[in-house]
């Protein structure tokens, strides 16, 4: 939920609160994002949705849009301590590809860290790393930090 509200709102429902709003998306049909399932077990998890349902954003001057293009973004991702560093995170970026096309989107794009410019621990890779989303495809296409690239990728018609 913290890309969908402000940091205010994310503050004030922190919890259960911010679980109980996430689940009224589901509920009311909308997919929030992808799931990653070993042995019937959920194991990561990627947030993917059109750049307009992630209201932060708008509000970043890192990651303001690059066009007027109809974008959809790649926000977050959540990998079980023990499945990572297995390609989980490709396997995700590959899945929400497949997700968006089926959608209508055009064009995907991901915020995530270079950590080739910084030492952080993996908690601060939710966003996905650099290499992740180059093995799945996606091109570098701005850089307005120099540890958060804007990646994208083209989605082609099947």
């Amino acid at each position: 939920m913290f890309f969908r509200q402000t940091q205010t709102q994310f503050e004030q429902q922190k919890g259960e609160a911010n679980r109980q709003a996430l689940r009224a998306i589901v509920d009311r049909g909308a997919v929030p994002g992808i799931l990653a399932y070993q042995g019937g077990k959920p194991v990561g998890w990627c947030a993917v949705a059109p750049r307009s349902e992630y209201s932060r954003l708008a509000r970043s001057r890192l990651f303001q849009p690059l066009d007027d293009q109809p974008v959809w973004s790649i926000v977050c991702f959540f990998i079980a301590r023990t499945h990572r560093r297995k390609g989980l995170t490709v396997a995700l970026l590959g899945a929400a590809i497949d997700y968006a096309r089926q959608q209508g989107a055009r064009i995907l794009e991901g915020y995530p860290v270079d950590p080739s410019s910084t030492s952080s621990p993996d908690v601060f890779a939710y966003t996905g790393t650099l290499s992740a989303f180059r093995r799945a495809g996606f091109q570098e296409v701005a850089r307005r930090s120099p540890t958060r690239p804007i990646m994208r990728y083209l989605v082609k018609e099947e």
